[in-house]
Parts: structure tokens; C-alpha cells; sequence
């Protein structure tokens, strides 16, 4: 299978879903408020990233172009004391390739870009965003939650985004289509120990500030 576009079976409506990069693009078909691309983890890097204490994790928020991505991650990596090899190579790899996969498909010239590192109940209450789209991709911990909601309150079913897939939602600003009532969420985890990584990249309009 290399795409499914149509509502994803025992998943929200809506959500259109992607098992290659190359087929996100059905964020923008009618009716679709996110786009999921499903893969799984290597475990070896899983591994690594899970293991690695909290403080060691990159963090960072910043605005810059999309072929600047990969040269402010390593710098964001080296500050944080993330630790070189093969698995920091692959999440740089990764962070660089979803950043230029989200600027194409938004036609966005800068990006604003945010690296997480969240131990507690982050934007816990189900919401859309005031943006035209956000990327969001949880390299460490549970995914962003998600569920339909006709009446602006809390989805009475919630689903979780898989650890290390990448999801495209559609915000308030998108210029096609009434919201389809696709509300997300930051897991609650507070005094559960975990510890979340979290990418998030928005489309930014001719920034004065970007690199």
C-alpha cells in the first residue's frame, strides 16, 4: 500500500495517511484536516534516544530557511551535549529531510522551528491552531493526541500519534475548507517521569529575523 486517502480505518476523520514522505501531499485533498505519515522507529536509534539523559536533548526555537536546517541542528545538538555518532546523525538526517518535505509542500520560504524537550502537561487541552499548518513529529515519548469534535469540546474519542511519525495538521488560517473539527493535544504526562522530545516546524511569510 502507498497511500490511503481516505479516513484511516479505526482512526479520526480526516486524517489522511502517507507511508511515503513523498505522498503527504494528501494534506491537501478536500476534507483531509491532517496528514499522517505511518513508519516505524529503528530500534537502535529508539533505543538511543530513550536512553539519553533529559538534559543531553536538543532544545531550541528559531526561524530560518529550510536549507539552514541542517547546520542549525548540529549547532543546537553540539550546545545541548547530545552525544556524536551514527543516532545523532540520523536525527539530524531526519529533522533536515521533514523540514525540506514541509517547506515543498507549503511552499514556505522560512520555517520556524522548535525542538521540545517537555516533562510536563504541555497545551494539554484539545485545540486548533491559529497557523495555516504545523508539523509535528515526537522523536521520544507518547505522540500528540488527536480526535473530532463537533461542538469545541473534548473529542470523546482520542487517538495517538505513533512515536516517530510525523503529522501535518491543518490550523485555522488554512485558505480552503470550514475546520473539520480535527482537534490535538499535548499528552498528559505530569508525574509520570517521561520525558518528551518533540519537532514542531511551522511555514513563516518573509521573517526579518530568519538566517
Amino acid at each position: 500500500m502507498t497511500l490511503t486517502r481516505k479516513i484511516l480505518q479505526g482512526a479520526a476523520v480526516g486524517v489522511g495517511v502517507a507511508d511515503r514522505p513523498e505522498d503527504l501531499d494528501v494534506i491537501h485533498k478536500p476534507g483531509v484536516a491532517a496528514a499522517l505519515w505511518q513508519r516505524q522507529p529503528l530500534p537502535g536509534f529508539q533505543d538511543w534516544i530513550d536512553s539519553l539523559p533529559p538534559e543531553l536533548l536538543p532544545r531550541a526555537r528559531m526561524i530560518l530557511r529550510p536549507e539552514a536546517v541542517r547546520a542549525a541542528v548540529t549547532e543546537i545538538c553540539e550546545a545541548a551535549g547530545t552525544p556524536a555518532g551514527p543516532e545523532r546523525a540520523r536525527l539530524i538526517d531526519d529533522i533536515t529531510a521533514q523540514a525540506e518535505i514541509f517547506a515543498g509542500l507549503m511552499r514556505a520560504r522560512f520555517l520556524r522551528l522548535r525542538l521540545d524537550v517537555i516533562a510536563h502537561d504541555a497545551c494539554r487541552k484539545f485545540h486548533i491552531d491559529a497557523i495555516t499548518a504545523r508539523l509535528i513529529c515526537t522523536y521520544r515519548g507518547t505522540g500528540t493526541q488527536y480526535g473530532i469534535s463537533t461542538d469545541g469540546d473534548a473529542p470523546t474519542r482520542i487517538f495517538t500519534t505513533p512515536t516517530g511519525s510525523p503529522l501535518i495538521l491543518r490550523g485555522t488560517l488554512w485558505p480552503t475548507d470550514p475546520p473539520a473539527g480535527l482537534l490535538h493535544r499535548s499528552p498528559p504526562i505530569a508525574g509520570t517521569g517521561e520525558t518528551r522530545l518533540v519537532l514542531v516546524l511551522d511555514p513563516v511569510t518573509d521573517p526579518d529575523d530568519a538566517i
